[in-house]
């Protein structure tokens, strides 16, 4: 398959490593002169490609580190994924995810990574690289998706007779149930998982009337800081009342799709010409985590509200990942529609 060279900044390159867990991967990359360089792996989230970091490689390069950023399976460059809608999902699963990820550094040269960064779907992605491999994912940056962890065994089935304990309900059974109370609301909703999990919704979106760009630019546009509408709070409770408090990229309306979700909220020509420049342009250092964060913030606009450092975090045992978490907020001007399309 021959396709056409990207707009790539002079310094990132674009290449394809072939036989990765039964990939050919694409990946950007820069800071690939030196071979002594500490590896940052950079994972991208929906809709979204190694591309979306093509502002964060550079700078990161500077810092001193060798920077790759794939396709991950299912997305852009990177073949050799079945997307039959009615195919084996098994091979998306999280932990085969991070054996794509293991055998694209394995295949690089590189026994370890100084870090793992996740943005939305590559967040979790990147946490289960950490939990996994720790000694090969030396650290990990989760931006805008929170990990929840591993899921918990179960304990004590025997004795109480049911998979879901002592209340007898499974967790899919209450996914089905929230599912079911949004689309029986006086204005039925349905959640945007569900919706990405039918059949229909690839051609919505790729196929929409109005265009994939104008569709990604609406929806870029309408999950960031310069939608007025995004006022984010908290939620009082799992429920569909409280669930269709949300807006509607994440609670549609039942009988539309994303395309006429966004399609309304597409912005002026003059909303578009209204994005903040990004001054900061910082200086190449010595490579360390919190000048990572750092420059991620800078680079690619994201507004950072907290960094913490995990208190499990020691430079010693071979066996431990330390943990720097960017959570990022809504920030007026940090919009993702003027950095993505």
């Amino acid at each position: 398959m021959v396709f056409e060279p990207l707009p790539l900044p002079p310094g990132v390159r674009s290449r394809f490593v072939p036989n990765i867990n039964g990939l050919t991967m694409h990946l950007l990359e820069a800071g690939f002169e030196s071979q002594d360089r500490p590896c940052l792996l950079l994972l991208h989230g929906f809709p979204e490609l190694a591309y979306s970091w093509r502002k964060v490689i550079l700078p990161l390069a500077a810092a001193g580190f060798h920077v790759i950023a794939p396709d991950q399976r299912g997305y852009g460059r990177t073949t050799g994924w079945d997307g039959d809608y009615d195919g084996d999902l098994a091979s998306f699963g999280m932990l085969n995810l991070v054996r794509d990820a293991f055998g694209l550094v394995a295949a690089l040269g590189y026994r370890t990574v100084a870090a793992v960064v996740g943005h939305d779907f590559g967040s979790p992605v990147a946490a289960w690289c950490a939990l996994i491999r720790p000694d090969v994912f030396r650290a990990v940056v989760l931006m805008s998706a929170p990990f929840a962890g591993p899921p918990p065994l179960p304990f004590n089935t025997a004795q109480q007779g049911t998979p879901g304990g002592a209340s007898g309900a499974s967790p899919a059974t209450a996914v089905e149930n929230i599912y079911a109370a949004l689309a029986a609301l006086k204005r039925p909703r349905k959640h945007y998982q569900w919706y990405y999990a039918t059949r229909e919704a690839d051609a919505n979106m790729r196929q929409c009337p109005q265009g994939l760009h104008a569709f990604l630019r609406a929806y870029y546009h309408m999950k960031s800081a310069d939608w007025k509408h995004n006022t984010p709070f908290p939620l009082q409770a799992w429920s569909a009342d409280e669930l269709a408090k949300m807006p509607t990229y994440y609670i549609m309306d039942l009988d539309q799709g994303m395309a006429e979700t966004v399609a309304s909220e597409m912005p002026s020509a003059a909303e578009q010409g209204a994005r903040i420049a990004l001054h900061s342009n910082p200086s190449p250092a010595a490579p360390s985590m919190y000048r990572l964060c750092s420059l991620l913030a800078r680079a690619t606009g994201e507004c950072i509200s907290a960094l913490a450092t995990s208190s499990a975090c020691r430079p010693a045992p071979a066996r431990t990942c330390e943990a720097v978490i960017c959570w990022t907020v809504p920030v007026t001007g940090c919009s993702k529609s003027s950095r993505n399309t």
